[in-house]
């Protein structure tokens, strides 16, 4: 047996013409916004926005030169609202995602729905310039639980990344992996190749996979029974992402505890209120026919994942969380990590300006605590930690010098939220990661937990290099680099999922 490499012009189907696949590709790039040009990210801002935020900004320039102080207290009172609005509501998500949680699917409920009776499952796996993480994909579909004639796994590489393909083609024996060659063409994305490999999936539900990521055995089956007791309208389901290398460094403690809060509490707390859920990049479990309807991926936003799920929502879908695991390799490099992160906050910009374009009937849509909850997610969180910069500034000129500026900008009614915003604010998110690995009894990420606030200050340079790029170079595809830390030994990891069980 081996892993089935197609020729490169055809792809997965021989039979295909060089005319029908560049048909497809044309609709990998295009389809959606053709189909839907406010729903594309092809156009980063559109006339209607630029007019209205230059109106904006003329109005700002304006009142700063009518009356610069009265301006800056302004400015700063809008700031401290949604610094107080965001707080609020992110400790209503973290209580709903306390009460909720995600859904169980017991081994025994995964194991009932006979081999026959399961669907057929595609799982995509894009990868670009990856050989050394690309090989870990064999073991990883090998342990998953599920019928090999009922599954279908496409390796999509693009066509002139010869590293990975040659990598692909010496790895290990299987007859699941097919290998999907895209066509070269920009922009030079992992959804642009997801749309492409969607045209030759024949799965009814359709998965994504990062080369290195290890979804535990059962997942695709629990996937499987909890659609058949969820209702329709229920189109993608959200498994978790937890990494595997939380202590190689005080890095990936951060980013695991923040995981950890986030698919745990977070997700699931959005869940249990209807809110749209901006989806993870892996391990989002989709109904095909739902993707024919609303159009796939955009090719053009670096955060494709995040995109979809609003695009769920937007068009009345909702998208569930269950309790199964897809473990990840935590970014141990500082720089890789800023990279990671600030393609991140850019394309939650992307999403949120592409949403906001239909305000009205998004509005009628989700609902006003949904609609303002999408605003605080989607545009607040990157801006809110380019603020954070400022605002830490203020303070620390505060503490330094007590300068007379800082008191004026600061009037009673302002600074009391402040000091609020400021004292209860972090102390309120310290108090969630701590409940977090308190519920998950992960003790060994206390001290990434209370050291938390210097993780802040890398978030907040992520996110003013994002909005930097947002306006220079809004639809670069930022490269992370993976293979950075120790392979899993699957061997040590099964023997450990079964002394659990």
């Amino acid at each position: 047996m081996s892993t089935h490499t197609e020729d490169p012009v055809t792809g997965p189907d021989p039979e295909v013409s060089q005319e029908t696949r560049m048909y497809r590709l044309d609709r990998a790039i295009n389809g959606l916004r053709e189909d839907d040009p406010l729903g594309s990210a092809s156009i980063p801002v559109t006339k209607r926005q630029r007019a209205v935020l230059w109106a904006l900004l003329i109005i700002v320039i304006g009142c700063a030169i009518w009356d610069p102080m009265k301006t800056a207290v302004g400015l700063i009172g809008v700031c401290t609202f949604g610094y107080l609005l965001t707080m609020g509501d992110r400790l209503m998500i973290f209580r709903q995602g306390l009460a909720s949680r995600a859904i169980e699917i017991t081994e025994e409920e995964a194991r009932e729905i006979p081999d026959a009776d399961l669907p057929k499952y595609t799982i995509l796996v894009p990868a670009y310039n990856e050989p050394e993480v690309v090989g870990d994909l064999i073991g990883a579909m090998a342990r998953l639980e599920y019928p090999t004639d009922k599954l279908q796994v496409l390796l999509l590489l693009e066509e002139d990344d010869d590293v990975t393909i040659a990598a692909a083609k010496n790895c290990a024996e299987s007859d699941a992996i097919s290998l999907c060659l895209v066509p070269p063409a920009e922009p030079r994305t992992k959804p642009k190749a997801c749309n492409y490999g969607l045209h030759f999936a024949t799965g009814d539900i359709i998965t994504i996979y990062d080369a290195e990521d290890l979804p535990e055995p059962l997942q695709l089956r629990r996937v499987v029974t909890a659609f058949s007791i969820l209702p329709d309208t229920v189109a993608c389901i959200q498994a978790k992402l937890v990494y595997h290398n939380g202590h190689q460094n005080i890095l990936t403690g951060w980013f695991t505890a923040e995981y950890g809060l986030w698919f745990g509490y977070l997700l699931p707390g959005m869940m249990g209120s209807s809110s749209p859920i901006p989806l993870g990049g892996t391990s989002n479990h989709l109904r095909k026919e739902v993707m024919d309807k609303i159009g796939a991926w955009d090719p053009f936003n670096v955060t494709e994942d995040a995109d979809l799920g609003l695009r769920i929502a937007a068009n009345g879908y909702r998208t569930a969380v269950i309790d199964s695991i897809t473990l990840e390799e935590a970014n141990s490099d500082g720089i890789n990590w800023i990279r990671q992160r600030s393609r991140w906050y850019k394309g939650y910009l992307q999403t949120w300006l592409v949403q906001i374009r239909r305000p009205i009937r998004l509005l009628r849509t989700i609902g006003f605590r949904n609609f303002v909850r999408f605003n605080l997610v989607l545009a607040g969180t990157p801006i809110i930690a380019v603020l954070n910069l400022l605002f830490w500034l203020i303070t620390a000129l505060w503490f330094l010098g007590q300068p007379g500026i800082v008191e004026d900008v600061f009037p009673p009614v302002i600074y009391f939220p402040a000091l609020v915003a400021l004292v209860l604010g972090n102390a309120a998110t310290l108090y969630m990661n701590l409940i977090a690995l308190r519920e998950d009894d992960r003790s060994d990420l206390l001290v990434p937990a209370l050291t938390v606030p210097v993780f802040w200050v890398m978030m907040s340079v992520a996110a003013a290099k994002g909005v930097y790029q947002m306006i220079r170079n809004p639809s670069y595809w930022e490269k992370t680099f993976h293979g950075l830390t120790a392979k899993v030994d699957l061997d040590e990891l099964d023997a450990e999922s079964a002394e659990k069980t």
